[in-house]
């Protein structure tokens, strides 16, 4: 039985992510984390490097070819990291 205090885990995590300011480098490791689920085995195999600085995706991929396309669609790929992230934490991404 919960007591007036008690909180969940959820609730305490969240909060200490916000006290201590590490919020925004949380959803940034987790936009990493999750990039090869976004955007498949594909993409994953050919992403040589990838991280966040200043609100930007870096991301090295060895195909030229897969490269092209993904400039092409590089907003709707902010949206989806975005979404995914529930924040917006990507503002930009950067093909090496």
């Amino acid at each position: 039985m919960r007591k007036p205090n008690d909180v969940t885990l959820k609730e305490a995590i969240t909060k200490m992510l916000s006290v201590y300011r590490l919020r925004g480098k949380y959803d940034e490791t987790g936009v990493v984390v999750h990039w090869p689920e976004l955007m498949g085995t594909a993409v994953a195999n050919r992403t040589t490097q990838i991280y966040v600085s200043n609100s930007k995706l870096f991301v090295r991929i060895e195909s030229s070819v897969i490269k092209n396309e993904l400039l092409m669609v590089r907003t709707g790929i902010i949206d989806k990291l975005n979404e995914r992230a529930g924040a917006k934490v990507i503002t930009e991404i950067v093909f090496l």
